[in-house]
């Protein structure tokens, strides 16, 4: 099914914005900005923004992180059109991650439309993000699978993920995985680990290519260092999103 048309299955709100928002600005690129100055990370997205359909962020890596950064966040959202994605990884108990997403100097659930977890602490991470979450028509992502080499992500793992997110799909609304990881076409798949060479990094990073990653069934590619750290952003991103949004066009 195309985007457009899958945006009416899910009763999930960011869900469905997302899936319209992929169709409309024509872009299934999403863009890891691991950076860890504020000025940066601003600068790259005046670059970017008008090919992405979500923004990736890391907000506890920023060592200059301005008082009104929420505000500044919201401004190029609007202003680019795309959604904002805090990969947060959150990995405690229920109550521990409530107050992870809804208070501190972040306060997450304010401005991330989307933010993840892992699912080891058992189902309470999701009701307790959902208690935060679901009023606010936020959607959660489940950490199916991983990109880095040997990973424990797997298996039983992965199926009980899968579980979960189908209890859960009015907030859950997909995965992070490396392929698509279930047939119902409301979830979402994320893959991190996208460059153009396919490969491993020092720190046992693996890379797949886009073509590879759509063809396989994942509907956005997570691009990072390919994209920030090119001399020239900008035509890397516009890259990377043909490559991305042709092969989705040329699935059978």
């Amino acid at each position: 099914m195309e985007y457009k048309q899958r945006a009416s299955l899910t009763t999930n709100p960011t869900a469905s914005k997302l899936l319209e928002l992929m169709d409309q600005k024509q872009t299934n690129l999403a863009v890891a900005a691991d950076l860890t100055d504020w000025s940066d990370l601003v600068g790259l997205v005046e670059k970017i923004g008008s090919e992405i359909c979500l923004l990736k962020t890391h907000i506890d890596i920023i060592t200059n992180l301005p008082d009104d950064f929420i505000n500044q966040l919201n401004d190029l959202k609007k202003q680019f059109n795309f959604l904002i994605f805090e990969d947060r990884k959150f990995a405690d108990i229920g109550n521990t991650v409530k107050l992870q997403y809804a208070q501190g100097i972040y306060k997450i659930a304010e401005w991330a439309d989307l933010v993840n977890c892992h699912i080891v602490s058992g189902p309470g991470i999701i009701e307790g993000l959902k208690e935060v979450g679901l009023k606010k028509g936020r959607g959660l992502i489940l950490l199916a699978e991983m990109s880095s080499q040997g990973n424990l992500a797997v298996g039983d793992y992965t199926k009980q993920a899968i579980k979960w997110a189908k209890e859960h799909d009015d907030f859950v609304i997909g995965f992070i995985g490396m392929k698509k990881l279930i047939a119902d076409d409301k979830f979402i798949t994320l893959t991190p680990g996208v460059q153009v060479s396919a490969g491993t990094d020092n720190l046992k990073q693996q890379y797949n290519t886009p073509e590879k990653v759509i063809s396989g069934g994942s509907d956005i590619i997570i691009v990072g260092r390919g994209i920030y750290e090119s001399n020239d952003p900008l035509t890397e991103a516009k890259n990377y999103r043909n490559l991305a949004w042709k092969t989705y066009q040329n699935l059978p």
